[in-house]
């Protein structure tokens, strides 16, 4: 009968990591950071969108581009969904939930250009880098270093996407440069 007890009690017990942090910063941070994980997972699916029905005499270089994008933005959730747990909150578990923190705007067109699928995906990555640095205040505000610290990290690749996204979409002269 003990047996049962435990194992019921497991069940209903609530998910606690150990953290210095107070509950009043476990709570923001984890808001913060679930609510750009949401981001993230919509702009993985935006980048794999595009990139699945990319077309034009630029086909492969987009194509692997995005594929290239879209694998260091999926690595990049479970990294966000870890830390989360580390500081002791709860992170994403569905894809519903996913739709109601996203704020970045989802693209179910028939069809979009090759140079106005990387200039949304420019301006959707510039946007995160944004709401990094917004997560980035909450943790300063809370003195979690280490979450700050990734998040540093996360900005240099957005940034390094954006970056990326914006020369691949500019318009050369009759040299091609």
């Amino acid at each position: 009968m003990t047996n049962i007890k435990d194992a019921t009690a497991s069940r209903i017990a609530p998910l606690r990591t150990p953290t210095d942090l107070k509950s009043n910063a476990v709570q923001e941070i984890s808001v913060a950071l679930n609510v750009v994980l949401a981001d993230m997972f919509a702009l993985y699916l935006k980048t794999k969108n595009f990139h699945w029905h990319m077309s034009g005499p630029h086909f492969r270089d987009y194509h692997l581009l995005l594929d290239e994008q879209s694998d260091q933005i999926f690595a990049t959730t479970d990294t966000i969904a870890e830390r989360v747990r580390k500081v002791g909150g709860k992170t994403l578990r569905s894809v519903g939930q996913i739709g109601r923190l996203q704020r970045l705007l989802d693209n179910d067109a028939e069809f979009v250009t090759p140079l106005d699928m990387l200039a949304e995906l420019r301006e959707d990555n510039k946007d995160l880098a944004a709401r990094f640095r917004e997560a980035h205040n909450v943790c300063d505000e809370h003195r979690d270093i280490a979450t700050a610290s990734l998040i540093e990290v996360w900005i240099d690749e957005t940034e390094r996407r954006t970056w990326f996204l914006f020369e691949a979409s500019r318009k050369g002269d009759p040299t091609g440069h």
